[in-house]
Formats: C-alpha cells, structure tokens, sequence
C-alpha cells in the first residue's frame, strides 16, 4: 500500500469512527450526521443542497463538486440505520472499535462505511480538473421505505440537475450488482359490522373479506409465475406476492368488525408491478362495494408502507461499464434485498450498487465492515473522475 493510500484508509477510519457515533436510527433525526458532513465539504467548495422531510427533522445531502454543468456520477447512500434494541451487543453499538482488521459499529456496513470512503475522497476530487462533476448523495430513511430518495428525487428534477451515472455503495462485498427486485409492502384494513354470531347475515364480517381478499392475492401471485422473464436472473425468476400478517377479530361468537392483511409484493419489473396492483385495486374496489351495499359505514383501505422500486438489469448500462472498469471485476449479479438504486433508474440515471462490506453483517449485533473493504471501496473511488 503506497503512503498515499494509506493515509487515504486513515481518514476514512477517522470518518467512520465519527459517523457511526452518530446514532441515526431511522425513528430519530439525521441532522447532526447531515451538519457534520456538510461542514467538511463546503470549505472544499461543494455546492450543497439539502432537502428536508415534511416536519424538518430530517435531510438529505446533495453535494456537488466540480463543474455545475449536466451528467456526472453520484455516489450515494444512506444515512439511517436499523435499530439496535434486543440485540446482543459486546460494546456499545455507537462507539466504533477496530479489531483484527474489523471496524464494529451500528452501520459499519449498511452503509457508514461507503458514506466514509467518499467524504475521504472529496478532498482529492476537489483537487483535481474535474471534467464532469462527482455528487455526493446522502438519504433518510432507506431502511423504513427509500422515503428520502423519493424526496431527493423531486429536488433533484426541481433543480434540473441531470446526472448520468450512480453508484449505491450498499454492502456487496465490491461485486458490481446490477439488479435487484422491488419491495412493496402494504397493509389493507377491513371495517365491517360486529353482531352476534348466531345470525352472520346481521353484520358484515371484516375477516370474511379479507379472507377473499387474501384469496386474491395469491390467485394473481400464481399468475405472476408464469409472467417470468425469459432469462429472469432473479430467484426465483418471477414476481412474488404473499401475505405475512392477518389481524381480526375479538371472540369466537363475535361477527369481526375489524380485520387487516399485511402483505407485501416483489416485482421483477414495472410491467408486473402494474399487472398485479391494479389487480389488487380493483378487487379492493369490488369487496368494499359488497360490504357497503350490506352496511354503508363499511370500509376497505390500503396503506402504503413502502414501495421500493426494483432495479432492472439492463444489457446496456453506462454505470456497470464504469463500476466494473474501475473496480477489475466483471463478475456482476444481482441481489434479494433492496436498494435505492430502482429510483434513480425510474430517474433516467444508469445505476449499479457497488459497496465495502457483506449484507450479511447488516442488521445484525456486532455489524462490522473490514478494513480491506474499505481500501478496495477506496481503490474503486480513486477512478472516479
């Protein structure tokens, strides 16, 4: 490792450390991390944008260093990090400590260490004849529905800035990962009428329903085998729906007024997506027509947790070229968990994702990320110029 390199890793060692004594749990605000980032790119001339949740108490960093002028790469990730409640931890989870070559520390890996790679690289972008420019991306609340990115998104097309490449430093272990399916996540709420059990045709039951309902979704995921993508590289290669919660009821002789049916729905791509969700809208719009005509306060509702888009591997993509020149493999793939990534795509912007450490140490206690995935992350944004 030549001199420079290594003082490259220390900084960046210094950063995570910094970083992750930053509690940012997805319930609790990031504008102390986003401050602190911000401090240390405005001196190096970077025009920063931020863009805040509706009550403020959260931001997402653009950051922009080099030509303000259109295309560019962005290096993106996320602030939040999940939770460390109930989980068996050796130190505390906020402290960072490194060990034979291991950093430990809530989001060491999902996905401190990336956000450290790039805020020790901007000194040496700033430093150079940048031709196009290097954004940084930092986002909220990734791990509770990508609901930053989709904020970031609207200030970037108000904004009217274009970039043309993205990297998503998530936790891939430096494998340039191309695809990835969508992960949406609803819960749909019956009302009906209570009554006594002993005459059903009184009330309007809600477990009923949702039971029909429920029925529905899995007769359109059945559908949804055989809309497989010829050579989907997925597993499995087909769009999935299922159902993971069903909530009702109050006693056996009780005709239930309340049910709900949480669910959730990977598409491989937007095709599907459309396919099975106004599927699902239209059944919602029959059940709770039926229920009404039998009482008319009954009531069926959808809540949108979280719709992810997927990213969909295309056969041509200006940002796996980039991702794989610079970081000498060519063996890319996809992933099952979700990203960001599927957004920027829906943006017009060629995205991978391509990070330090495993998705296998995320979420976990004692999360970590190495420091030879770091300095491979850091090889990786060398070349980005």
């Amino acid at each position: 490792m030549s001199i420079g390199s290594q003082d490259r890793l220390d900084r960046t060692k210094v950063l995570l450390a910094d970083l992750i004594g930053f509690a940012t749990v997805s319930a609790d605000s990031n504008l102390q991390l986003i401050d602190y980032c911000s401090a240390l790119l405005e001196p190096l001339g970077a025009k920063i944008e931020l863009s805040k949740n509706a009550d403020g108490s959260k931001a997402n960093l653009f950051a922009t260093i080099g030509p303000d002028i259109d295309g560019g790469v962005v290096l993106s990730g996320h602030s939040d990090v999940v939770p460390v409640e109930g989980q068996d931890w050796s130190d505390d989870p906020f402290t960072a400590r490194e060990r034979d070559g291991l950093i430990y520390g809530r989001g060491a890996c999902d996905m401190k260490g990336f956000l450290a790679c790039c805020l020790a690289m901007a000194p040496e972008y700033a430093a150079r004849d940048l031709k196009r420019p290097i954004h940084l991306a930092f986002t909220y609340d990734e791990e509770t529905g990508c609901l930053g990115a989709g904020v970031l998104m609207e200030a970037m097309a108000a904004s009217g800035r274009r970039p043309a490449l993205c990297i998503i430093g998530e936790p891939t272990s430096m494998r340039v990962i191309e695809g990835h399916k969508g992960c949406y996540e609803y819960t749909t709420r019956f009302t009906g009428l209570e009554g006594h059990s002993s005459n059903p045709d009184k009330g309007v039951n809600a477990i009923e329903f949702a039971m029909r309902y429920a029925s529905e979704l899995y007769r359109i995921g059945a559908d949804l085998k055989g809309r497989a993508p010829h050579n989907s590289p997925f597993t499995p290669p087909w769009s999935t729906m299922q159902v993971g919660r069903i909530s009702g009821g109050i006693a056996h002789n009780v005709i239930a007024r309340d049910c709900s049916v949480g669910w959730d729905f990977r598409p491989v791509n937007e095709a599907d997506a459309e396919y099975a969700l106004s599927g699902m809208r239209t059944r919602e719009a029959a059940l709770r027509a039926e229920m009404q005509a039998l009482f008319v306060d009954a009531d069926v509702r959808t809540e949108t947790l979280g719709e992810v888009a997927g990213l969909e591997p295309m056969a041509q993509s200006d940002a796996r070229d980039l991702a794989v020149a610079l970081t000498g493999n060519s063996d890319t793939g996809v992933v099952s968990f979700g990203t960001e990534g599927g957004l920027f795509q829906k943006a017009g912007i060629s995205t991978v994702v391509c990070g330090p450490g495993s998705i296998d140490q995320a979420h976990r206690p004692d999360e970590y990320v190495s420091v030879e995935q770091l300095d491979a992350c850091l090889d990786m944004l060398a070349g980005v110029n």
